[in-house]
């Protein structure tokens, strides 16, 4: 444990955001290569898109056993090592020859991921209590800000100097991140002396993997297939036998009391719900822009980056408004703003998306409402656990809210299947019927696949809503537990 500075914990919340930009940044930067990832790779996007899967599962399990680990080995500790890990995986990405080479590197990069939670663990650790909002707040504009910068630049840098640049020009911003940390990063609470449950984290990723893969690829399978259901079921099974295991265990890997602690509880679950229904919007405004019409506009990915830009923006500059919400007002009101902003851009979007203006504006709205959301989550769920916990509680989150985040596109996918719209995206020079030419035509997501993930989108966030309405007032803090 060592005594901070102000200048000390200036340098390390900039780091923790920086760790967080750089994050959301190279995942952003997957998203719209994965048509080129299927050209280079000759390969389906049913194949390739365990370039997302195996990252999504991988870094779910590294965020709940991560957390913990810095709570007992030390955050710094742990914090450094995972950032070496994800330097080398982004570095040795741009390299990859076959998709099974790419994969391989994504499970491993996966495990940095492990560093958000201890981020935001970290933070509590050192600013004191009458700025943790504010830092808070900072530290939760990243996902605006590495999502705003690598829609456009990380965009620019695949369509002009292939894929295996956007990894290259990367590489030495996440070596510099490992640097920087090492010179800077400090830890100010001392580590938890406490055996580590060794089974407990396995049972954990055992039921995690499955239920993370089911969710991921049950669209391509069918949901109805012997395979996901399985793997549904066989999770459940071993989610029930891990909570029995660490109730009875006298150095459980999660602390039960955790999620037996009200406000616990529901910051996890709102952010389940809240994550998954914003998603329900991102994962439908790319498509929405980049698909030839009328299923949507035909812009390119770099334009579909630009056009994103403004939400990222004024998302990032909500975020300091949303940290004194929270602070004159409580996590409660700022979850509650947050939700009813992003209620109204569903709403907007349900009714009218005739123009890219409407985008812009539903998508801004929401960046603004995500801020609010985020910061009252992270806020409610930290001042309700003791220090010593905070790794633990913030990688658990984390854990409901990449659940959230996967079952957004699982649901939205299935509904962009079963209503879709034949559209001509190409002519072959061959008499057809009378017709000079035969055209090619693909399924591309109908208004109905989007009015009903829309939908689908409001009924999550007005469960975040409930729940949140059930929060403690003056219950659960760190003194209490």
């Amino acid at each position: 444990m060592e005594d901070l500075e102000k200048g000390d914990i200036y340098r390390i919340v900039a780091l923790m955001a920086f760790a967080g930009t750089l994050i959301v940044y190279v995942e952003t930067m997957i998203v719209p290569a994965i048509p080129v990832f299927i050209t280079f790779f000759n390969t389906t996007y049913n194949t390739v898109s365990w370039i997302l899967t195996a990252y999504l599962v991988t870094g779910t399990v590294a965020a709940g056993i991560f957390g913990k680990l810095g709570d007992v080995f030390g955050k710094r500790k742990v914090f450094l090592i995972l950032s070496l890990i994800y330097a080398v995986a982004v570095l040795l990405g741009g390299f990859a020859t076959t998709l099974d080479e790419l994969v391989a590197i994504r499970v491993v990069q996966g495990i940095g991921f492990g560093m958000f939670p201890l981020a935001f663990a970290i933070i509590n650790d050192v600013v004191p209590k009458s700025k943790l909002a504010l830092a808070q707040g900072l530290m939760s504009a990243t996902f605006a800000v590495g999502a705003g910068i690598s829609l456009v630049m990380g965009a620019y840098i695949t369509e002009t100097f292939g894929w295996q640049w956007s990894f290259h020009t990367i590489a030495p911003v996440a070596f510099a991140l490992f640097i920087l940390s090492f010179f800077y990063l400090k830890d100010a609470t001392p580590p938890v002396k406490e055996k580590i449950d060794v089974s407990g984290a396995g049972i954990m990723a055992v039921a995690l993997v499955p239920l993370i893969f089911a969710l991921s690829e049950g669209n391509q399978y069918g949901w109805a297939s012997p395979l996901i259901i399985f793997l549904f079921i066989f999770s459940a099974i071993v989610f029930y036998l891990f909570v029995v295991y660490e109730t009875r265990s006298s150095d459980a890997f999660i602390d039960m009391h955790l999620l037996k602690t009200r406000n616990i509880l529901i910051a996890n679950f709102v952010g389940l719900f809240t994550m998954a229904g914003m998603y329900f919007l991102l994962f439908t405004v790319p498509t929405l822009l980049q698909d030839p019409a009328p299923s949507g506009f035909g812009r390119s990915i770099l334009e579909s980056g630009l056009i994103m830009l403004p939400a990222s923006i004024l998302a990032m500059l909500i975020a300091p408004v949303a940290a004194r919400v929270t602070d004159a007002k409580g996590p409660t009101t700022s979850i509650l703003t947050g939700l009813s902003i992003s209620l109204m851009a569903f709403l907007l979007l349900l009714v009218h998306r005739d123009s890219v203006t409407d985008i812009i504006i539903a998508a801004t709205i929401l960046g603004c409402g995500f801020s609010f959301v985020l910061v009252g989550i992270i806020n409610l769920l930290l001042v309700s656990t003791p220090k010593s916990k905070a790794g633990e509680a913030t990688g658990l989150n984390t854990v409901f809210r990449e659940l959230g985040m996967t079952v957004a596109p699982a649901i939205g996918g299935t509904f962009e299947t079963m209503f879709s719209v034949r559209i001509i995206i190409g002519l072959i020079p061959y008499r057809f019927g009378g017709l000079p030419f035969v055209p090619v035509t693909y399924g591309f997501p109908s208004q109905t696949a989007y009015n009903f993930t829309y939908i689908t989108g409001i009924i999550f966030l007005l469960t975040a809503v409930l729940i949140t309405l059930l929060v403690k007032k003056k219950g659960d803090t760190n003194e209490s537990l």
